[in-house]
């Protein structure tokens, strides 16, 4: 059983936050070096983003500029800009889970 009085060990508790901010801005790093691609449901619009969160490239089906008047294209354009951003935001949970996991385990 753990003495509930006991003094933690300071140098092993800093140590412990210096490999976890570590690995967080490794991780970071990492989310931001990545590149998302999505598309419209038809894929009229296709969207390239880069992990902090600029847009590298929006790409419009020309068959799309004759089909839809501004209004519509607009907002397949939107469709596109929002389906990258929420992968983006897939992607950064899932490579920042296993940080979250160990800290929420208590390691």
């Amino acid at each position: 059983m753990t003495d509930p009085y006991a003094v933690p060990d300071m140098d092993e508790l800093l140590a412990q936050v210096r490999r976890q901010t570590e690995e967080v801005q490794r991780i970071q790093r990492s989310v931001e070096a990545m590149e998302v691609k999505a598309a419209s449901r038809q894929n009229e619009v296709t969207v390239s983003l880069r992990g902090d969160g600029r847009f590298t490239s929006i790409d419009i089906d020309p068959r799309a500029i004759r089909e839809y008047d501004a209004r519509n294209l607009s907002e397949i354009v939107l469709e596109a800009v929002n389906a990258g951003l929420r992968k983006l935001a897939e992607a950064s949970s899932a490579k920042f889970a296993p940080v979250i996991e160990a800290s929420r385990s208590g390691r």
